[in-house]
């Protein structure tokens, strides 16, 4: 489960930070985490269980945000760094149907 080649956004570039370029990233079902590979050379583990807490999550983005990591571990990596995951959050939310 290999996320696909991506950049993070530009606008990490304040206040003197380095823009990380991401090369792939993996879901580690074994530490629930996400494991992410830069182009620098360096590799991080984010844990899924910290990434999430304290988020207002309902069941249904709760799941959204487990399929996200398995799925698509790179994107969660981004939303994580960016600190997005709050706002994806709400907006997976506001797609259920009532």
């Amino acid at each position: 489960m290999i996320g696909m080649l991506s950049k993070i956004s530009p606008k990490l570039k304040k206040k003197g930070r380095k823009n990380m370029r991401f090369i792939h990233a993996t879901y580690n079902m074994l530490h629930n985490s996400i494991d992410v590979t830069t182009f620098d050379g360096y590799i991080l583990r984010i844990d899924c269980s910290k990434a999430e807490e304290g988020l207002k999550t309902t069941p249904c983005s709760e799941c959204a945000l487990n399929a996200l990591a398995i799925d698509n571990p790179l994107e969660y990596a981004t939303l994580y760094l960016e600190g997005g995951m709050q706002k994806w959050v709400d907006a997976e939310d506001s797609l259920e149907l009532w």
